[in-house]
């Protein structure tokens, strides 16, 4: 994970990019500052659906979390048993998880999904593991994501993921060099619309972005070269 290579090789990593992420609330005693910002700043809009969509997921869209970090193994033998059973596990999410208003999932891409689940060396319930080792590791990861980090930070926002907090939260985490709203997509973003997170890196690390010139004499570019 990004932020995990960030905390982990502060003096390699030069800058990074996220998003689904999920912030800390600035508190006074932490961040005076961003916490009287943040008391004093109305929400947007998109900030206030972005919270209705977090606590009715927090509320009723978790439970497989909680299923699959406390009973990995149980819920594996159906998976491995059961195409129909993962096909219901794995589309259920799929289909709640991402903008429906913008993109409609192919039976060819839902059967694609399950086939690298089902059909894998590991077996479908390899993944179940993944939450059990973050959620009982000694610090959650999902709480250990919000440490603050020094390397510059570049955060996209998708309007239907499933977490979205208000945007000055973000500054919590770390110098914000580039942050950008988008108007589509959801929790999977890097397969909903690709072209708008390249789109972002781009800007993040091109000429005058947030990220522009990381690198110690390097600005990442070839001059003699036409980019246009």
């Amino acid at each position: 994970m990004a932020r995990f290579l960030a905390f982990k090789y502060q003096s390699h990593v030069k800058a990074h990019h996220v998003n689904s992420i999920a912030p800390a609330e600035p508190t006074k005693e932490l961040h005076p500052k961003l916490f009287e910002k943040a008391q004093d700043t109305p929400l947007t809009l998109s900030e206030q659906a972005g919270l209705q969509r977090t606590m009715k997921f927090n509320a009723e869209g978790n439970g497989y979390m909680r299923q699959q970090a406390t009973k990995p193994t149980t819920t594996g033998y159906f998976m491995q048993d059961s195409p129909i059973g993962l096909l219901a596990w794995l589309y259920e999410k799929l289909h709640d998880w991402s903008d429906q208003d913008s993109y409609s999932w192919t039976d060819d891409e839902v059967l694609t999904w399950v086939s690298i689940y089902y059909f894998s060396r590991p077996g479908a319930a390899a993944a179940n593991y993944i939450y059990y080792g973050l959620e009982h590791r000694d610090t959650p990861v999902l709480v250990a994501a919000q440490n603050w980090s020094e390397v510059p930070l570049g955060i996209s926002r998708f309007p239907k993921d499933l977490i979205l907090l208000p945007k000055l939260w973000n500054q919590t985490m770390g110098p914000v060099v580039f942050e950008r709203e988008h108007t589509r997509g959801g929790h999977f973003a890097a397969w909903e619309c690709p072209k708008e997170l390249v789109d972002d890196l781009r800007v993040m690390f091109g000429r005058n972005g947030g990220a522009f010139g990381a690198v110690g004499g390097k600005n990442g570019f070839d001059d003699s070269l036409d980019y246009t």
